[in-house]
């Protein structure tokens, strides 16, 4: 940023590049997708070609070599064609984050330029049947055997389970709690991996949910991620980014239904005039672009402190994701009562974008959690 709150001219750029692509190659097939459950792995791979599968990963490993800011401005533009597609872009960014930050050479060698490029897709599993939010207590084993780990276990709720190729899986190396939690990489192909049955879920239709399942999976020593123990820290220093990601999906979803209630209330007249010049309609628009431009403040604020390393980082990453998810869900619940009937109709996006972004509100730790990690940040 230049001064305290204007974008450069590159972050500018790069805003409008992801505008653009979303114009083209989103907006106008979302609503399809989402009837039809399908999951646009074309439009995946050509995100990737425009950097977009490793915003914040280093160039020396293909990376484009971001901040955290340009990446939110990146979410924020594909969420306004579709929070589900920006949503999947950012578990793969964080996969892809994490084995180029702690990752060994070998294992940067080996995985980073298919998923940089996003020819190979990335997941993520943390969550399991019995751990959501407590997600320390994890109990997917991996027993060391000779110069492999043999994997025990099921994630549950896991983006793109079924159709990544490379998952970055927290496994239970050692005793109970966090630092006996370890991180493996492990590829779809491997015998023992399966997948549960696509989620049948209220929103997310374009991006596939399914559970993981691991059954004596031969997971050779080289694919873990840094050092036994190390995986839960792994796991919260990519969620910092990762609630600020959802954060900016939040803001994306809110600006399109904003832009939409705006344009509906000067077309339809009620009474012999437009809606538009109602004052309640006036107050509405007025409130619901306040809370926007709040979110967005916050958000960006905490984007530039997990970019920097700041102390206050996960903090201010959790206060921005519960704002903007929150905002972001009131947001489009108000442009939804405006449009009236019409609105809860699948002829127009408000009903879509109010169910892709509710689950906001749940992933990448609850808003309740995110009250949790405020309030013990304050008084320790």
């Amino acid at each position: 940023m230049i001064g305290q709150f204007d974008l450069t001219d590159d972050q500018l750029a790069i805003q409008d590049m992801a505008r653009k692509f979303t114009a083209d190659r989103i907006t106008p097939f979302a609503a399809e997708w989402d009837e039809k459950h399908h999951y646009p792995v074309d439009v995946w791979k050509a995100a990737g070609e425009l950097g977009f599968g490793a915003i914040y990963v280093s160039e020396e490993s293909g990376g484009t070599g971001l901040g955290r800011l340009e990446a939110a401005l990146i979410f924020e533009a594909l969420s306004y064609g579709c929070p589900s597609t920006a949503a999947y872009i950012s578990v793969h960014n964080m996969a892809t984050w994490i084995i180029d930050t702690f990752g060994s050479d070998d294992l940067k060698s080996r995985y980073l330029p298919g998923l940089t490029t996003m020819e190979k897709l990335g997941g993520y599993c943390l969550t399991e049947p019995g751990s959501g939010s407590d997600a320390a207590a994890l109990k997917t084993t991996a027993r060391l055997e000779g110069d492999h780990y043999v994997v025990n276990g099921t994630k549950q709720f896991i983006t793109g389970g079924g159709v990544n190729d490379v998952y970055v899986v927290m496994v239970r190396t050692g005793d109970n709690g966090a630092k006996g939690i370890s991180a493996l990489v492990i590829e779809k192909g491997m015998e023992g991996v399966s997948f549960g049955a696509p989620e049948k879920k209220l929103g997310w239709n374009s991006s596939p949910t399914a559970q993981v399942i691991l059954d004596n999976v031969k997971v050779p020593v080289a694919n873990r991620v840094g050092n036994e123990g190390d995986g839960f820290k792994f796991a919260m220093a990519g969620l910092d980014g990762g609630r600020v990601n959802i954060g900016a999906c939040s803001l994306g979803g809110a600006q399109r239904c904003l832009d939409e209630a705006i344009g509906y209330v000067k077309d339809r007249s009620q009474f012999g005039k437009a809606i538009a010049e109602f004052q309640n309609t006036q107050f509405t628009l007025a409130d619901m672009a306040i809370d926007l431009e709040a979110a967005r403040a916050l958000l960006y604020l905490a984007a530039d402190k997990v970019t920097n390393g700041a102390p206050d980082k996960t903090r201010f990453s959790a206060m921005a994701k519960k704002l903007a998810s929150d905002n972001g869900s009131q947001i489009v619940d108000k442009a939804l009562q405006m449009f009236g009937g019409y609105g809860y109709l699948r002829d127009y996006p408000i009903e879509r974008f109010w169910r892709d972004l509710r689950v906001h509100r749940i992933l990448e730790g609850t808003n309740e959690v995110m009250r949790l990690v405020v309030g013990r940040d304050l008084l320790k």
